[in-house]
């Protein structure tokens, strides 16, 4: 497992600058509401808000879309899955963390983008409300442990199946 850990990070420290980069965000009023401040990242009201979003890529399915506005971030992962154990896995995860999503404030109840498992968005009030490089910490950390938490789950099953198979 130490070996996976450091091929994995030179990725996270990319994600982990781009984070850095992207969160400088700062409270905006919506210029075509009066007295609103929704998401720009999510809305799409003004093109001028919006930054170039960056995909930085382990390999084909293991990658990380960071989009960014005036006053918020939408990050979106992809996790690696190797086989349908694997997919199968990361889906019922991904529904399971989902389904709490309140409880981790900046994650979505969906994905935003289709081929990617699971999203968090970042406004202006969570980074006044919390620091930021914690934050950061936070969405480098998750995606450390849903890898581990999948492989683990799936060596679990792997056993299971292994202990099923000898009983008959």
């Amino acid at each position: 497992f130490a070996n996976y850990c450091m091929a994995l990070k030179p990725y996270l420290n990319a994600v982990r600058h781009s984070l850095d980069a992207a969160l400088c965000i700062s409270n905006f009023d919506s210029q075509v509401v009066e007295r609103h401040n929704k998401p720009e990242v999510e809305v799409r009201t003004s093109r001028e808000l919006l930054l170039s979003p960056i995909v930085i890529s382990r390999n084909e399915k293991e990658k990380v879309l960071i989009e960014g506005s005036v006053n918020s971030v939408r990050i979106s992962i992809a996790v690696k899955q190797s086989d349908d154990t694997e997919k199968l896995l990361c889906r019922n995860f991904s529904r399971f963390m989902m389904s709490r999503a309140d409880d981790f404030i900046v994650l979505r109840r969906k994905s935003a983008h289709e081929g990617y498992d699971i999203s968090f968005l970042i406004t202006n009030h969570n980074t006044v409300q919390m620091l930021k490089h914690k934050l950061v910490d936070f969405i480098i950390t998750f995606m450390e442990e849903i890898d581990k938490e999948i492989s683990e789950m799936r060596l679990a099953v792997n056993a299971r199946a292994r202990q099923t198979a000898e009983e008959f």
